[in-house]
Formats: structure tokens, sequence, C-alpha cells
């Protein structure tokens, strides 16, 4: 399986969501890793980010970044973790004076909904979250890996 860069899971429900996050979470590779986030409005991105915090340890609210763009978290661990919402970036500039190049070049965790409207700024992805609400709660979602990073993340999460 070693060479594996893309796989397609169905998540039921919530628990599944959770349980993915979890064994994601357990991932030392997943410590300076870039995850993107893809999918409509509602589709899950936020959920399964909170459900990935959680599992690091993070504790009290966690919001959506829609309007500061990004959302700082520190694990207890000292792990720091950016959490990202580009869909309202429009503005180039703004990814250069909002020092997000520092962001994604420093250490940490970065996780990022809508990285397509930041195209041409972000590096490649790690690993690619596609997810698709299919009926009720069940969500279709396609893993992608980009990097040899992503490799070893989907290999453990994909498990």
């Amino acid at each position: 399986m070693g060479s594996l860069s893309s796989t397609t899971l169905t998540w039921h429900g919530e628990a599944d969501t959770e349980a993915f996050a979890r064994a994601l979470a357990a991932s030392p590779a997943l410590r300076d890793a870039f995850i993107a986030l893809q999918g409509d409005l509602g589709a899950g991105k936020t959920t399964f980010v909170r459900h990935l915090l959680r599992a690091l340890g993070i504790t009290g609210r966690i919001k959506s970044p829609t309007y500061a763009v990004v959302e700082p978290h520190e694990a207890p661990d000292g792990l720091p973790i950016f959490h990202f919402d580009f869909y309202r970036f429009s503005d180039p500039r703004e990814w250069e004076d909002a020092g997000f190049r520092d962001l994604f070049a420093g250490p940490g965790l970065k996780l990022a909904e809508w990285p397509d409207n930041a195209a041409g700024h972000l590096p490649p992805a790690d690993l690619t979250l596609r997810i698709e609400a299919m009926t009720d709660d069940t969500r279709t979602v396609q893993l992608t890996a980009g990097t040899p990073r992503g490799h070893t993340l989907l290999a453990t999460a994909a498990a």
C-alpha cells in the first residue's frame, strides 16, 4: 500500500468524523502538516476541524475563522495550530500583510478551508480532504496525499 496517494472514505455520522480525527491526531506526521479542506458550505469542514482540535487537546470554544481568516490555537503539548478559512479571501496583498507566508513556513499544524481562494499563495497541501455531503449525516471524503508527509498521514488515517 506504500504509495497510496488517494482514497475515499464514507463517514456515516459525526462519530465517524470524530474517529477519523482521532486517528489523524495520533499521527506524529501531523505536527507540521498542512491539511487543505475542500467542500461546499455545510459539507462539514469546520466540524472536522473541531473534532481534530479536540483530539489534539484544544478545549474551550472553537470558532470558525471566516471573518478573521485565521484562528490560532495551541495544543497542551505546545503544538501551534493555525485554522485558516479563505472563504472571504480575495486580495493577494492581504497574504503578505497578514504574515500568512511566515505562518505556513513556520512550525505547527496548518488547516485551511476554501484553499482554492488562496491558490498561488499556498504551498502544496500534505493532505487534502474533499468532503461531500450525501444524505442526512453521511459524508463522502476523498483524501489525497500531495507530499511524502501526506502519504504517511493517509496511511495512518485510512488504516
